[in-house]
């Protein structure tokens, strides 16, 4: 009888070691604010808008120098969405489909117009080139401190947004937790 209580025993203390060890490794994978675990593969193309852009024609001139050319539904439910304008010269992110031989575009965010300073009651950051985040804010306690589009949505760390809208002083982020409006500081 004591052999079958030590050995429960053991068995119970064994049970508790391994589930202490899993819990311990997972936390050191949730704190990580990297990323790279975004485990999605992301179909965004990224170039700078070229000069024969119009309101339903993209020039795309891309990372790799191949110039594309996307078509820009403005109705039904294939309209894109541009976030942020389309300005010759500046860096697009876009994401497209393939339909009857041609590219068009469902959704495109210009990230020169979102670099810069963004703030709201409760968050004061810059957005900056190569996909590094500045906080202004000393007392933040979980600061953003990268970015990057993966297929039209912006990841901060790990948080994930749904750009709503991207103008020349405004921006919406949405996400689960609600939406966030922030403003542009020159």
């Amino acid at each position: 009888m004591k052999k079958l209580f030590y050995i429960t025993f053991v068995f119970v203390v064994a049970m508790l070691f391994v589930a202490c060890n899993r819990k311990s490794g997972s936390s050191k994978t949730e704190a990580n604010d990297s990323l790279e675990n975004v485990a999605e593969l992301d179909t965004t193309v990224y170039g700078v808008c070229g000069e024969n852009t119009s309101m339903h024609h993209i020039e795309l001139i891309t990372d790799l120098g191949d110039t594309l050319q996307y078509t820009v539904m403005d109705d039904g439910p294939d309209a894109a969405t541009i976030l942020g304008g389309l300005l010759s010269g500046d860096r697009l992110a876009v994401i497209g489909y393939e339909a009857d031989g041609e590219r068009v575009a469902r959704r495109v965010v210009n990230l020169t117009t979102l670099l810069g300073k963004w703030t709201s009651l409760d968050k004061n950051f810059e957005i900056l080139e190569g996909g590094l985040v500045k906080n202004n804010v000393k007392a933040e306690t979980n600061p953003w401190t990268v970015w990057k589009i993966c297929n039209g949505k912006l990841l901060l760390n790990k948080d994930t947004f749904m750009i709503d809208n991207l103008g020349a002083d405004s921006l919406y982020l949405e996400n689960k937790e609600g939406i966030f409006v922030y403003k542009r500081v020159k």
